[in-house]
């Protein structure tokens, strides 16, 4: 998507024309690559045991290859000699503690129990995935919504350390703790290791972090920054969609059996989730909005409230409770209601975009796709 100031109404017809077909119908080829997922995950035979199986430490490489070349480009966009701007910024640096560490877990507690007190296997489920905070495909989610691409690569830098040392401590608080405090039953254990989890923040967030930062630095130093930004930028800028997609066709497909099989239960645990991400990106849309960010922090405070880890979530509810487990089917479940509703957010977020008014500090404009 372009990164320009938002248009006026009057204009809205003549931007949507000179967006690419990808972007322009981005919701579309969403919603076929979770089609085209399930579909192949449901009828072609071992298909999923097949991708499943390709994995080194417990993490997908089908799934780390698709993310990798979905967060390269948008990593590559960050202006990191800006981002001393953004941790200077205490107003988000600690809103986005607050909602990610605070706020967001105890609102799944409260929902997964409210939704699913006769559930104990899905509702232990969804407690693990509100812990597990996003640090990979909300970068893309920001970057289609015009969000601040430095204070995101900044949060979710956060939001990674956050995750190696608070992880496992929530989940003995909200498993195990705090239901017996509370007198709603026997606790559970989390199986996964410190070092499980840094493995995942390194692949999900380290690898093309680190390439973003060398591309840039690099491409700067031999092209300028406005032939990088108006040449070698634009070229790349689609593979972050491609990567999405592909993400989107193999993570389905690794769970489509899974998930058709058991439409009822798949309700049960969607409907949690659904009332999880309206409370998050609303509420914290808002409060971006009441203590004076700019639309683009805004957007970026929101989405990464909103967003979750659902591979770390996945890969911990297995290791814990088994593949089959109750719990591995609400991490499952997880990205099936998570993607469709935050790129339908991502189109909120941009129509709310022009009631801010002129941001005060522009996004670059650099056509991106």
């Amino acid at each position: 998507m372009t990164r320009t100031e938002a248009p006026a109404t009057a204009e809205d017809a003549s931007v949507v024309a000179k967006l690419s077909t990808l972007d322009r119908f981005l919701a579309v080829w969403i919603l076929l690559a979770m089609a085209l997922g399930l579909g192949l995950g449901r009828l072609v035979p071992g298909l999923n045991d097949a991708l499943a199986k390709v994995e080194i430490g417990g993490i997908s490489l089908p799934i780390a290859v698709g993310l990798l070349i979905m967060m390269y480009p948008v990593l590559a966009k960050v202006r990191y000699d800006r981002l001393d701007a953004v941790t200077g910024d205490k107003r988000l640096m600690v809103s986005s503690l607050v909602v990610n560490w605070l706020v967001g877990p105890a609102v799944m507690f409260a929902l997964a129990w409210i939704f699913l007190p006769d559930l104990p296997e899905y509702r232990t489920g969804l407690i693990i995935v509100g812990l597990a905070r996003c640090i990979a495909m909300v970068v893309i989610w920001n970057d289609l919504a015009c969000g601040d691409r430095e204070a995101a690569a900044v949060l979710v830098a956060l939001n990674s350390v956050f995750q190696v040392l608070a992880f496992g401590l929530l989940g003995w608080f909200y498993l195990d703790l705090l239901p017996g405090w509370l007198g709603l039953g026997g606790g559970r254990h989390l199986s996964i290791s410190m070092g499980k989890i840094a493995l995942n923040v390194v692949v999900f967030l380290g690898v093309p972090l680190l390439a973003g930062f060398l591309t840039r630095r690099v491409g700067e130093k031999k092209l300028g920054r406005a032939r990088y930004e108006t040449r070698f930028l634009p070229k790349i800028g689609p593979w972050a969609l491609y990567g999405l997609l592909f993400t989107i066709v193999i993570l389905f497909a690794l769970q489509g059996r899974t998930i058709t099989s058991r439409p009822l239960d798949v309700a049960r645990i969607a409907l949690p989730l659904l009332a999880y991400f309206a409370i998050m990106w609303f509420g914290v849309f808002a409060l971006g909005k009441a203590i004076g960010l700019a639309y683009d922090r805004t957007a970026t405070l929101a989405f990464t409230a909103a967003g979750n880890n659902f591979e770390l979530a996945i890969a911990v509810a297995i290791a814990t409770f088994g593949v089959t487990s109750g719990q591995a089917l609400s991490g499952v479940v997880g990205p099936l209601i998570e993607v469709p509703v935050l790129v339908a957010l991502v189109y909120v977020s941009l129509a709310w975009r022009r009631r801010f008014g002129a941001d005060p500090r522009p996004a670059p404009a650099v056509q991106d796709s």
